[in-house]
């Protein structure tokens, strides 16, 4: 199946760069390898149940976004433990150390994703 997908000149050339390191045959082998590594990603964090301890780490850019990061983040004080950020430029990193119930530490993740102004959310998860 053909499809056809909006990115940012900076990403694609980073990503070519990338797949064409790694030996790949074509952009589109690449794309698919990386569409089954965030599927598998969402399975493993859709699949954890009961109580469970996690960092998040994030990146975003500062003055589009802190607003309504420390909102989401006083939202969901039950489950955060710890913060850490550090800036660079006009991007931050953040580190959010998590503990409680895993329906709710998922429900964060999804919502720091929602944010455009965030450019990815990694998840690093331990089960209680």
């Amino acid at each position: 199946m053909r499809t056809s997908f909006n990115i940012p000149d900076d990403v694609l050339n980073e990503f070519d760069r990338t797949w064409q390191a790694e030996g790949f045959d074509s952009r589109s082998r690449a794309v698919r390898e990386a569409m089954q590594e965030y599927i598998e990603s969402h399975t493993e964090l859709e699949a954890v149940s009961g109580d469970v301890t996690a960092t998040l780490a994030f990146d975003y850019r500062h003055e589009d976004v802190i607003r309504e990061l420390h909102g989401v983040q006083h939202d969901f004080q039950d489950v955060i433990t710890t913060t850490s950020h550090t800036h660079e430029g006009d991007w931050c990193l953040e580190t959010v150390f998590c503990r409680g119930e895993a329906d709710r530490v998922r429900e964060l993740v999804y919502r720091l994703r929602d944010f455009d102004a965030v450019g990815r959310v990694t998840v690093l998860s331990l089960r209680l």
